[in-house]
């Protein structure tokens, strides 16, 4: 059973100081169509994907991948560590589990200071978690958000033109939380 939103649907940009709620949000993320490769370039030199393309690491050489971000760091899934890629690739891990209860929040800052200095040092960046829809998704999401000062609704939409994404609910309210913080300290898509 699908709710209709008018709201949304006339807002569509998510501009003029509106934050659209949970419901709303994943009514936006059903509606996208279903792709998903192993890895997507969602923004320019940034690259959003799962854990077997974070394994293919001729895979990773050929798209020019300077650095690794791995959203589900430590997990058996996930192989990442600095040891894995060499000194070629940076790398960047966060132990988050896909749970609606965990607090991903603390890593928002950090995962976006690091995908930030690989980007404006010239370098193309693989931001990974299992199946590259939640986890590594809502910290890309995030990124867009505090470097490129998108509502996370603009965030949303950015990344689905590429590949389709579902961050857990949690994971949601925390992001909602953010562009809240940022709306709040005119810190996102001045209008």
């Amino acid at each position: 059973h699908k709710t209709y939103s008018p709201y949304l649907s006339r807002n569509i940009s998510g501009s003029g100081g509106y934050i659209p709620s949970l419901q709303e949000l994943e009514e936006v993320l059903y509606s996208a169509p279903r792709s998903c490769r192993h890895g997507d370039e969602v923004w320019p030199h940034l690259y959003l994907g799962d854990m077997f393309m974070s394994h293919d690491k001729f895979g990773l050489w050929q798209l020019g991948i300077t650095h690794v971000l791995n959203a589900a760091h430590g997990k058996l899934c996930c192989k990442g560590s600095d040891d894995f890629y060499g000194t070629t690739v940076k790398y960047f891990g966060v132990p988050a589990n896909d749970l609606p209860t965990f607090d991903l929040s603390p890593f928002f800052y950090p995962a976006a200071e690091f995908i930030h200095l690989a980007l404006t040092s010239g370098g193309k960046v693989f931001v990974h978690c299992a199946v590259g829809v939640s986890r590594s998704a809502a910290l890309v999401l995030a990124y867009l958000m505090l470097h490129h000062r998108l509502t996370l609704l603009s965030s949303i939409r950015c990344v689905q033109e590429k590949r389709w994404i579902f961050p857990n609910r949690g994971f949601l309210r925390q992001l909602i939380a953010l562009d809240r913080q940022l709306r709040d300290k005119g810190l996102n898509e001045p209008k």
